[in-house]
């Protein structure tokens, strides 16, 4: 049996196949009765519209290519979810590619939505080349979402902000009476914009910043921590850069025989599942990654249709989420200077 056509809906409704095409874009003056002759007759036969067909007519594919910098980061996970809301309610849909594959591979990384002749491109994470995005930004609308990087001309970023979302991780700290705090420092803009907002509060309170320099995992992580450790005066506060670090910190001070909170404090950044885990239950900061993927949704959804001119920022404001990995330092520790 073939499937039902535009042509049978419009008999089965008692209307132009023109009009069977406004009501299905959502678009055009259409009467409630109309409508929903048109609609009934579309459930009532199965009919689902051919997309390529459609795409020709159009001249837009109705979909949005998403490349994430690493797939494996359960940050975007909430980013992704914020981000595809707005963006079903429009009618598009995300085509997602991982830009790490990509680039150990060697390809292009935006190529293959440049083949599938996306409506827009959202790049989650950090920029895998400024230039080339200008580029991409001239043929259709791009938006940044959780990166930090100059942007090109044309460009829109969303994002947390990160420097005061680091003096409130590193104030907590020292509130609770922690002077000798460190810091588990990343890579990036991301990384140098939370370590300027750590060394910002470390002065302010007359505390020496001690920074052990590192990547975004879990094993970046466990490494650092092993060196602070291992000083002379170990700190007994950390702050690491994101969730996943922190976990490796979690596992070097419980192998060193420490015991968070009692004798290491340990702050996070990005409150991802991982933190909120009854095991882990870290202190951490909440970057509100849903609502920086709806925000790049709408600036691509208002970029629809146009490409160049001035890009814009626009920065989320950041919580601190307060559980259970941190504590006032041990009695002996307290009013002493790193």
């Amino acid at each position: 049996m073939r499937p039902p056509t535009i042509r049978d809906v419009a008999e089965r409704a008692g209307v132009s196949k023109s009009l069977v095409s406004l009501v299905l874009r959502g678009s055009g003056p259409v009467s409630p009765g109309k409508r929903e002759a048109v609609l009934r007759a579309v459930r009532d036969l199965g009919y689902r519209p051919n997309a390529a067909a459609r795409s020709l007519s159009e001249q837009r594919t109705r979909t949005v290519g998403v490349l994430l910098d690493d797939l494996r980061n359960p940050w975007f996970v909430d980013l992704l979810d914020g981000l595809n809301s707005p963006l079903h309610a429009a009618g598009l849909h995300m085509l997602l590619a991982d830009a790490r594959l990509n680039r150990r591979m060697g390809h292009d990384l935006a190529e293959p939505f440049l083949d599938l002749g996306v409506d827009g491109l959202v790049i989650v994470g950090t920029v895998p080349d400024a230039g080339g995005l200008g580029a991409l930004a001239r043929r259709m609308p791009v938006v940044v979402a959780g990166a930090r990087e100059p942007r090109p001309q044309g460009v829109d970023v969303v994002a947390g902000d990160d420097e005061r979302g680091a003096r409130l991780a590193t104030e907590h700290l020292l509130g609770l009476g922690h002077r000798r705090v460190a810091h588990l420092a990343g890579h990036g803009a991301v990384g140098a914009l939370r370590r300027r907002g750590y060394e910002a509060a470390m002065r302010a309170h007359g505390a020496a910043p001690v920074v052990e320099p590192g990547d975004l995992t879990e094993e970046g992580g466990y490494r650092g921590t092993v060196r602070l450790l291992s000083r002379p005066e170990r700190p007994t506060a950390l702050f690491a850069v994101n969730d996943m670090a922190s976990v490796g910190a979690l596992s070097a001070a419980g192998e060193l025989g420490l015991e968070v909170p009692r004798d290491l404090s340990v702050v996070g950044y990005d409150n991802t599942s991982i933190a909120r885990l009854r095991h882990v239950w870290l202190t951490t900061v909440d970057t509100s990654p849903y609502e920086i993927g709806r925000r790049a949704a709408r600036c691509l959804l208002d970029r629809s249709g146009r490409t160049g001119g001035e890009g814009s920022v626009h920065l989320a404001a950041p919580t601190l989420e307060i559980r259970g990995t941190t504590a006032p330092p041990a009695p002996g520790e307290r009013g002493l200077t790193g």
